[in-house]
């Protein structure tokens, strides 16, 4: 199958970015809701359906990373990046009053919820090399859409702190991420890890492995 046969449309703030989404999956088919309007009142559940769908898109570019390494020998691993988005949210939580720690905490459940979709394709494409990708996209490209990503979160998580300590926190959270896995047609593998990378919202301390 041809990886080029399917665009994933990645949505940025008043921008479309179109890469290439790998055969057979559905990570982000559906654009995701524009960030409240300064000042507009919106419901807790508004505001984690948001940070569930920024979850949902950031999810979405680990299937074209996966594909960007292929067949290079790099690993999904890259402590160096990581440290570096991790670095860099801490600094724009501070500067926006929100909690750095709590920040850099779900930054990281991203990342590696990120590398959970890669270390799946990396194995899918190993045992059927068919299903294997046939073009590289640019690394570089789809790493400006995850800083854009990052930045549209720091600003939800800020948004949506006290809806997230809130006792009604899980049950709606639990309908957030339902409704974002029905729009988005989430396929198993992405439905999994957007499960595992939203573990970190109304419980901090609760990210063990899915």
């Amino acid at each position: 199958m041809q990886l080029t046969a399917h665009p994933l449309r990645l949505l940025t703030a008043g921008a479309v970015a179109v890469v290439a989404l790998l055969p057979g999956t559905h990570a982000a088919a559906a654009p995701s809701q524009p960030p409240p309007a300064s000042g507009a009142s919106h419901s807790g559940y508004d505001r984690l359906r948001l940070l569930v769908d920024l979850s949902a898109r950031r999810l979405a570019t680990a299937d074209v990373v996966a594909s960007a390494k292929w067949g290079t020998g790099a690993p999904v691993d890259d402590p160096a990046r990581e440290q570096q988005v991790l670095d860099t949210v801490a600094r724009l939580a501070r500067e926006q009053g929100t909690d750095p720690q709590e920040t850099v905490r779900f930054l990281r459940q991203q990342i590696e919820a990120n590398k959970l979709v890669q270390r799946a394709m990396h194995k899918r494409w190993n045992a059927d090399p068919s299903e294997a990708p046939t073009s590289r996209p640019d690394l570089t490209q789809v790493r400006e859409e995850i800083n854009r990503i990052n930045v549209e979160m720091v600003r939800a998580i800020g948004a949506s702190a006290s809806v997230r300590t809130a006792p009604s926190c899980d049950a709606t959270l639990t309908a957030a991420e339902a409704g974002v896995s029905h729009r988005r047609h989430l396929d198993r593998l992405h439905a999994r890890a957007l499960r595992y990378a939203l573990r970190p919202v109304c419980a901090p301390g609760d990210v063990s492995a899915v």
